[in-house]
């Protein structure tokens, strides 16, 4: 079944659909590499009015059997998002529906949405699937003690989000999670950032997670790293490599936050790149 208010792309038997949770904001300041207003202007250019505004993606996979969910925005935590569980009714599905959960990392805008105000599991009849390092790195004392008060928070969250799913948890070992779907791990913003690509008659999809955050600035300057990324040094590695792939191999990638249109390729530009959108 088609619904034309989403954004989708058929990859082979399966059909993926973005899901909005909303925004946030982040101020330009947050970025390490260039000058504020060079990334203003690369935002203005771009035609983004709010130049410090991120959007929060979410993707709904739908084929085979399955009812598959990528990542679970905010939850409306700290006054952003918050818009994917009325978006997943929206787009003909619902929570009790989702029969698989799969994790890129663990920060509040991709995590917030999984517990309810009682700190109980949204999705309850799903299996949540993440990297083994992920989970490692949340429940370290010593990374939280080291964190900011917020950061802190962060770390709190993710326990309880681990604690509240523990029965329904499973590691990622780099083997299928579902018909032609892998995970493709991508450190650097976290230990266990990972992204999922599908695969299917002849068709492919990469769901990149962070690897940007301004997809306009950082894929036209891809050192430019952002106060998030745990090990900015290893995010800028990834993203550069993962860049060069897409642009060559011509994948159709799906970003957490990318504009509304959810899906794009990327074009090599002058000594890096370019976000092209690709409407559905």
């Amino acid at each position: 079944m088609s619904y034309p208010s989403f954004a989708s792309h058929q990859i082979g038997d399966y059909q993926v659909t973005v899901l909005s949770d909303g925004n946030m904001s982040a101020s330009l300041e947050l970025l390490c590499g260039i000058d504020i207003a060079e990334a203003g202007e690369i935002q203005r250019n771009a035609g983004i009015a709010e130049p410090g505004n991120i959007h929060i993606n979410c993707y709904l996979i739908r084929g085979v059997g399955r009812t598959i969910l990528v990542d679970a925005g905010t939850g409306g935590l700290n006054n952003a998002g918050g818009k994917l569980k009325e978006n997943l009714y929206a787009a003909g599905s619902s929570p009790e529906e989702i029969d698989t959960l799969l994790l890129t990392h663990g920060h509040p805008d991709h995590i917030g949405g999984l517990l309810d105000i009682e700190g109980r599991p949204v999705f309850k009849n799903a299996t949540l699937h993440l990297n083994a390092l992920e989970a490692k790195y949340w429940r370290n004392d010593t990374w939280q003690k080291q964190a900011s008060e917020r950061g802190q928070r962060n770390f709190a969250l993710a326990r309880r989000t681990l604690d509240a799913y523990e029965k329904s948890v499973s590691f990622l070992d780099g083997n299928e999670i579902a018909k032609g779907i892998h995970p493709v791990w991508l450190p650097g913003h976290t230990p266990g950032h990972t992204g999922f690509r599908i695969e299917s008659d002849n068709k492919s999809l990469v769901i990149w997670g962070d690897i940007v955050h301004f997809p306009h600035i950082q894929s036209a300057q891809p050192a430019v790293s952002i106060a998030f990324d745990c090990d900015p040094v290893q995010a800028e590695v990834t993203r550069k490599k993962i860049l060069e792939q897409a642009a060559r191999e011509k994948w159709l990638i799906a970003g957490m936050h990318f504009a509304r249109p959810g899906f794009a390729h990327v074009i090599p530009e002058n000594d890096g790149y370019r976000i092209a959108y690709v409407e559905a």
